[in-house]
């Protein structure tokens, strides 16, 4: 798998990507532009639930590595995504109840890099990321997993409550991170489980977090009130993993 993010640019070659249906993960349109190829690109960003950014002249000449970009930039995942299903076998290969942190719009790629890296470390199955208003895989997160992408399957959903859903039908259970929850010392976390981290500023979305079965609150006792998203979920993961031992 190539480290390097895909960097598609000019108005045919990012329709030509779109239509093909390869991962985009950001498209950038000129402020302004309203002609064919441009409106073309919106339908085809539509029909692939892809959020389109507007930005000046300026943002785009920063971002173009060809200086040829036409108004439009679309970047694409450095690594190929896996499906929720090829998650799910992951575990049954293993002989494992599945295991799976889902992250409610992680915009930090360090913060996604890292989460993998302990995904991996902790022997979880995979990792499931929104399609939207969250980082994708970047060159960015690969570096910072330190060669878990390699190993950890990373799935793109476009909604997170319908798949915790979807996989509560496969008889996974949910907790997610909040402050308000339940000692996670006091949760009973073995078995198939689903760990849902929030945003690194806003914590878990309202809707996803009525989807959970637990709502589990790491003990602090500093003077400040919460923990980086990765560092949480590192914590939570650990506690999943020393119930399992027992």
């Amino acid at each position: 798998m190539a480290i390097e993010e895909l960097t598609i640019e000019g108005r045919n070659a990012v329709i030509e990507a779109l239509r093909s249906g390869k991962p985009i993960d950001k498209l950038y349109v000129q402020d302004g532009c309203q002609d064919g190829p441009v409106m073309t690109i919106k339908r085809e960003a539509k029909k692939n639930n892809i959020m389109i950014k507007f930005v000046d002249k300026e943002r785009l000449d920063q971002l173009s590595k060809t200086g040829k970009h036409q108004g439009v930039i679309a970047m694409g995942a450095a690594y190929e995504y896996a499906e929720v299903e090829d998650i799910l076998n992951a575990a049954k290969e293993k002989g494992e109840p599945p295991f799976v942190i889902l992250l409610d719009n992680i915009e930090d790629p360090h913060n996604l890099g890292a989460i993998i890296r302990t995904a991996n470390l902790a022997g979880a199955h995979g990792v499931i990321i929104p399609k939207n208003r969250a980082v994708g895989l970047t060159a960015t997160v690969a570096r910072t997993s330190a060669g878990a992408l390699n190993y950890t399957p990373v799935a793109k959903v476009t909604n997170i409550a319908k798949t915790i859903e979807d996989l509560k039908k496969e008889g996974l259970w949910f907790v997610c991170a909040d402050m308000g929850g339940t000692r996670m010392y006091d949760l009973d976390l073995k078995g198939p489980i689903g760990l849902v981290i929030g945003n690194e500023g806003e914590g878990v979305g309202r809707l996803v977090k009525e989807k959970c079965d637990f709502v589990a609150s790491i003990p602090m006792k500093g003077d400040i009130d919460s923990l980086n998203a990765s560092v949480a979920a590192g914590v939570l993961a650990y506690e999943i993993v020393r119930q399992r031992m027992l």
